[in-house]
């Protein structure tokens, strides 16, 4: 295993890096404070061909690994624009994975190249507010009424719902199954505002890119919107699930990085009792135990990355990868808070902003309780709590 990149991995992270250089800090700060969606980041980053960096090249795609993935979103939130960036082209770089896997060729060429392209834009119905975590016992509905599924239900979560026209969705269409995740059916369709309800959600950062509540009364699918074989959409997520882990690890640690190169600025530049705070050891060992813990935490991430583009087993990387990134990133950006002292909490230093969108993924899409869980069960052979 090389723990350096290739050159052509070293190009991808120059690239984005040239490419985000007007998406400053200043620009997320102005997102945040106004809301308003980044269209003309993510316009720059379909411009320059990156948006199906994932994607097989058939299709419009750079055909290239999860890796080169990567590299690409920790470029991103390394560059000023925390967990906003990534949140706004997240499921347009891999959310179609279970299309690209088990979807027909008839599929993958009506819908890989539009989202490729930006032509359309997709979000992920999955979270439900009565569920959480136990995505097998969903409630939403997909009922075959002879010509359509029709849905009913609600997803709760729902991030860039006010942006799409599409949405990638889970539903039951099996209500009598021996195993619950047996009777869920996954769907790539449009989202019609005529039968879906989008209501967003205040939350307390990553105000540019929207979440939302979507209620769905009647929404028709037809069938060749259905993803593979009605009652394996459960499956089909699951396949994706490492890649999204590692995709989120490494972006978080881009965020970690972020902020420990605001507090060491602001450590050598701060002059308190004559000298510069950064000459103290109260200051310098938190700082430099956090970027260990951040470099340690990258090459387990891409350590997983490498595994995943190799074929072979990565969930428990994976999931360690993630669960040590969410701690460590917190760590950091709490830190450069707190290095920062009472600046520290202003808007105009960003690091509170780092502090709270690296906050999503320290929860979410999996918690730190199930993750653990995970190892304890794959890795250490303890049997399963859950």
């Amino acid at each position: 295993m090389s723990v350096d990149f290739s050159p052509e991995q070293q190009l991808i992270r120059d690239s984005i890096l040239k490419l985000c250089e007007p998406f400053d800090d200043q620009y997320w700060l102005d997102r945040d404070n106004d809301g308003v969606f980044p269209n003309d980041f993510c316009k720059a980053i379909v411009d320059e061909g990156f948006m199906g960096i994932a994607m097989p090249e058939e299709y419009g795609g750079s055909g290239l690994g999860i890796t080169e993935a990567a590299t690409m979103v920790q470029a991103i939130t390394e560059s000023g624009a925390a967990n906003a960036g990534f949140a706004a082209i997240a499921i347009n770089i891999f959310g179609l994975n279970p299309v690209v896997v088990f979807g027909t060729d008839e599929q993958k060429r009506r819908w890989l190249p539009p989202i490729i392209k930006r032509e359309d834009v997709a979000c992920f119905g999955v979270t439900e507010a009565n569920t959480g975590l136990d995505t097998t016992r969903l409630k939403t509905r997909a009922v075959w009424d002879g010509e359509n599924y029709v849905v009913t239900g609600e997803k709760m979560w729902t991030s860039t719902a006010q942006q799409s026209n599409k949405i990638l969705l889970i539903a039951r269409t099996n209500e009598n199954t021996e195993k619950p995740i047996d009777g869920l059916s996954l769907f790539y369709t449009d989202l019609d505002r005529n039968y879906c309800d989008i209501r967003p959600i205040d939350k307390m950062g990553r105000k540019c890119v929207d979440s939302n509540t979507v209620i769905i009364d009647g929404l028709k699918i037809p069938k060749e919107d259905l993803i593979g074989e009605e009652g394996m959409g459960f499956r089909y997520l699951l396949h994706g699930l490492n890649a999204e882990r590692i995709l989120i690890s490494a972006s978080l640690v881009g965020i970690g990085r972020l902020a420990l190169g605001k507090a060491a600025n602001y450590a050598r530049e701060r002059i308190v009792f004559d000298r510069p705070i950064g000459m103290n050891q109260g200051i310098q060992h938190p700082l430099a135990e956090s970027w260990a813990e951040l470099e340690a935490v990258n090459l387990m991430a891409f350590r997983a990355a490498e595994l995943y583009d190799r074929g072979d087993e990565c969930g428990r990387e994976a999931n360690a990868a993630k669960y040590l990134a969410g701690e460590a990133t917190f760590k950091a950006c709490t830190t450069a808070v707190m290095t920062h002292g009472g600046m520290g909490y202003a808007k105009e230093f960003h690091v509170e902003r780092y502090m709270r969108e690296c906050m999503i993924h320290r929860l979410a899409p999996i918690s730190p309780q199930l993750m653990l869980s995970y190892i304890a069960e794959r890795a250490l052979g303890l049997p399963k709590s859950y």
